[in-house]
């Protein structure tokens, strides 16, 4: 079994996304929108009401199409399980611009905060290195969250995933739009295209 997590998810990803400079994020369903947003919202973040499981491909996608940007898909421990052969997929597609960060609480918090199978001892980090990609790490502290902040933003040699273990909680809801359209057409006018 895993042991607990102390650290704060809001905190964690305030760490994490502080000097983003011009990183695209990919945020998945539920908590990882709403911690996205609590940070402030940004022109750069694509959030995804539904499409559980597709953050990590979704962000690989975005990383192929934009290959002079970074891109990090955050996502949730539950999110990852349901799209766990994305990884493998993401693995041979091997890009070099794309992060996959994990807030893990262990738990599936939005459906009734069940235990997920990272909490009896499935390792992510390992089923992604076992992929092919470059670097995997699991982080407990916040000062492991702001290395990986500076990391993040240097080149890589393939795609990277990190595990951020986290309290099992849910802090209020911070919600973005649920227009599509607006996401949509905001997320494309930032990358210079125009609204389709």
């Amino acid at each position: 079994m895993s042991v607990p997590s102390q650290l704060d998810r809001r905190a964690a990803v305030a760490a994490l996304l502080k000097n983003r400079k011009d990183t695209l994020v990919v945020s998945g369903l539920g908590s990882p929108t709403y911690d996205l947003h609590s940070v402030g919202d940004h022109d750069g973040n694509f959030y995804l009401w539904g499409a559980m499981g597709g953050a990590a491909l979704i962000g690989l996608g975005l990383a192929q199409a934009q290959p002079g940007k970074r891109v990090l898909a955050l996502t949730g421990d539950g999110e990852q399980l349901m799209g766990i052969g994305g990884l493998a997929t993401i693995g041979v597609a091997c890009p070099r611009n794309l992060d996959i960060v994990v807030i893990d609480n262990q738990h599936f918090g939005e459906t009734g905060m069940q235990a997920s199978h990272t909490g009896r001892g499935v390792d992510l980090t390992a089923i992604a290195a076992a992929c092919g990609f470059a670097a995997t790490a699991t982080l407990r502290t916040l000062e492991e969250v702001q290395s990986l902040a500076a990391q993040i933003a240097e080149p890589a040699d393939g795609p990277r995933l990190f595990v951020i273990k986290v309290v099992a909680e849910n802090p209020p809801r911070s919600l973005p739009s649920r227009d599509a359209v607006f996401i949509k057409n905001r997320f494309r006018a930032h990358l210079g295209f125009a609204a389709a």
